[in-house]
């Protein structure tokens, strides 16, 4: 666990400052800065849009007696890429990209109910139904 959190603090912005500064010494700071700033706003137009589409989808399930757990799952992994697309650097904006594409998504979702379910059979997740 110590690594995964070593990784994600210390390793990742090493690697993205070293992507800025190797893509801002062949298209210049300014407009390495005006690309950072872009691809934030593009990306965060595509999570609001696909967070939008995902609830539509939520709302209209539940109205129809469907269980909504994939569109959960989709709202949590998009609301994640949003938040990956507000860290200036372009391996986390192509990180939050990836989440934003359905079929990419699609196989996140499915590891990631893997991996809920592992934690639940080794006694590390709990979880408490209220109905």
């Amino acid at each position: 666990m110590f690594l995964k959190i070593f990784a994600a603090f210390v390793i990742l912005p090493i690697v993205e400052i070293y992507v800025l500064i190797k893509i801002g010494s062949h298209i210049g700071a300014l407009w390495t800065i005006a690309l950072v700033v872009a691809t934030a706003f593009v990306g965060a137009f595509l999570a609001k849009m696909q967070g939008a589409y995902t609830m539509f989808r939520l709302r209209t399930n539940l109205q129809q007696g469907i269980p909504p757990t994939h569109d959960i799952l989709d709202a949590f992994l998009i609301f994640a890429a949003g938040l990956v697309f507000l860290t200036p650097g372009f391996i986390t904006d192509l990180m939050g990209l990836l989440v934003l594409i359905p079929q990419t998504r699609k196989i996140i979702r499915v590891w990631l109910v893997k991996k809920i379910d592992l934690w639940m059979r080794q006694g590390n997740v709990h979880v408490i139904r209220r109905w």
